[in-house]
């Protein structure tokens, strides 16, 4: 899908900068322009499918879906419907404010904000080709469970006044009221004109973010994380963790590097801590939420699902 992106990221990289692939600052550079135009691609598709698709759906009713039900089960629809949409961490977020904005609670609306981009179909085929399918279902497994353990628990704490203000517009409300009525055009400029107010808020956050995430990414190979991660040491799973947080990819950039950790002898689940990590924390993912919450929410969100993956990963060592 993001084939050309990577061609065109390839030949600004090397023919126009004149940097070489095979550098640090070169793969760096290419990571950078490569995530930087997928991520704003991905945002402003979604942005416009969900706010496009709101018109047609009462907030109502969205709130209906996923809390009709006892609010287990919802958190269990939401880490499903995660599973299902396979975005990375950053692209999960506009979904998440739609949920947030229908009134859904927030517990449940991060349930499917970690498990989003933590388990797709692209992650299970990936480890099923190179760990088994036990691995992959446990892994699966071990992603739902964070998910929901994390969207309970941020339930609980009741952390509803941690959000900022970022409401729709009065004109969407309109057009839901009166959706039956609305032409098309006017369906497709509302959702336009949204893309563009989430997008103008936004960027800078996401430029900081991966730009960060792109520097760690080409200065951080596989042989530091080994050294630092291989021993069977009690700390190399929170450490694993740690480094993970800052990174950012989605599972189908991270499980060859997973790979390649296990083969320099880092325990499975150390390894797939780190992957974890990556894939459901990173700081471009926070950037943006910054947005829309305050910090405390950020810390209480990363410390609730990091001690989950820490959890996750001692039991995979402990199992296999």
């Amino acid at each position: 899908m993001f084939y050309p992106i990577k061609i065109f990221a390839d030949w600004l990289s090397c023919a126009v900068f004149g940097l070489s692939p095979e550098t640090i600052f070169g793969e760096a550079v290419n990571f950078f322009i490569y995530d930087t135009i997928k991520i704003f691609i991905l945002l402003a598709v979604i942005i416009f499918a969900v706010s496009f698709l709101r018109t047609f759906l009462p907030k109502r009713k969205i709130k209906k879906i996923l809390s009709r039900h006892n609010k287990y089960f919802g958190h269990f629809l939401a880490a499903v419907f995660g599973i299902i949409t396979p975005f990375c961490s950053c692209s999960a977020v506009p979904l998440f404010l739609g949920f947030t904005e229908a009134g859904v609670p927030l517990g449940i609306t991060f349930t499917f904000l970690v498990a989003s981009p933590m388990i797709n179909e692209v992650a299970l085929v990936l480890l099923l080709g190179m760990f088994g399918l036990k691995i992959a279902l446990f892994y699966v497994f071990s992603g739902l469970t964070i998910a929901i353990f994390s969207g309970i628990v941020i339930g609980k704490l009741k952390t509803e006044n941690l959000i900022k203000n970022f409401s729709f517009d009065e004109k969407t409300e309109n057009l839901r009221n009166d959706s039956k009525k609305i032409q098309l055009r006017r369906r497709i400029l509302y959702a336009k004109n949204y893309t563009t107010k989430i997008i103008k808020k936004v960027w800078p956050y996401i430029f900081i973010g991966i730009g960060f995430g792109a520097l760690i990414h080409g200065y951080v190979p596989a042989d530091f994380l080994a050294k630092y991660t291989s021993a069977n040491e009690w700390y190399a799973v929170p450490i694993a963790t740690l480094i993970g947080i800052p990174l950012y990819s989605n599972a189908a950039g991270v499980i060859p590097i997973v790979n390649a950790l296990f083969e320099k002898g880092v325990p499975l689940g150390t390894a797939l801590a780190f992957m974890m990590a990556v894939t459901a924390l990173s700081l471009p993912e926070f950037l943006i939420l910054k947005k829309v919450m305050k910090t405390k929410l950020i810390i209480i969100f990363a410390t609730v699902v990091g001690l989950g993956i820490i959890f996750t990963g001692y039991f995979f060592n402990l199992v296999f």
